[in-house]
């Protein structure tokens, strides 16, 4: 088990903090998202409903930039719920910068007339209730939710979530060669999504669209428990 991964869960009670955080939370949203409950971390991962999820944003600072999009897709080890997916551009709170635009290709235009993230909390917070999301790089998308709540909502949301990089980083962790390595040629290892991918033999995608990315993270995971752990791998080996 991914015991680097583990030790710094054994701090968190993800069931008991749910449990403590529906009492608080005055959104009824968030509080029907902690109401629902969060698995036993014993739970293993064959038994528990997944989603993947990614944002793509104006900047990859979360006090200056501002979600633009948001794909997701619900997920199991066995299948994955393509008639489930949601895609929603929406309009960030700040504007967009070109170099943003160029990477995720949505344009001013587009996000013009785009709802803002409070207009379409409802299907978002449907999706996300009674599931576990699965991110590549967690440092987006639990970070800037939980700051696009706290501007629209005044409240946030704790959760854990399975970081497919994080996964990655552990699975390679002298991937960074040694500089005599370097000079005999060879290179590092990338966690990133598509070289990650790569190795598992997936197909390529293109990258830096929300809905895309969501696909993509959730194959991932299917090919990392199958070739590296087992569906039996307790959820709370896994999650972050």
């Amino acid at each position: 088990m991914p015991s680097n991964i583990k030790s710094r869960n054994s701090k968190q009670n993800w069931p008991e903090n749910y449990r403590t955080q529906a009492t608080k939370a005055v959104d009824p949203r968030i509080r029907a998202f902690y109401e629902a409950g969060c698995p036993n971390p014993e739970t293993p991962i064959k038994d528990v409903t997944l989603l993947a999820l990614d944002f793509e944003t104006t900047g990859l600072d979360v006090t200056q930039n501002s979600i633009v999009s948001i794909g997701l897709v619900p997920f199991t080890l066995q299948g994955i719920q393509l008639g489930k997916a949601w895609h929603q551009i929406v309009r960030p709170k700040l504007p967009l910068h070109q170099e943003s635009v160029t990477i995720h290709g949505i344009t001013h235009a587009e996000v013009q007339d785009a709802p803002d993230l409070e207009e379409v909390l409802d299907p978002l917070f449907e999706h996300l209730t009674g599931r576990i999301p699965v991110v590549h790089y967690r440092n987006i998308e639990r970070p800037f939710l939980n700051t696009a709540l706290q501007w629209r909502l005044n409240e946030q949301l704790r959760f854990p979530v399975i970081d497919t990089m994080a996964i990655e980083a552990y699975l390679h962790p002298r991937r960074r060669p040694s500089r005599w390595q370097q000079l005999v040629g060879k290179k590092p290892t990338s966690i990133r999504l598509p070289d990650s991918r790569t190795r598992y033999g997936l197909p390529h995608y293109a990258g830096h669209n929300a809905l895309i990315d969501a696909i993509a993270t959730a194959e991932l995971l299917q090919a990392q428990i199958a070739h590296h752990f087992s569906p039996d791998t307790p959820i709370g080996d896994l999650w972050v």
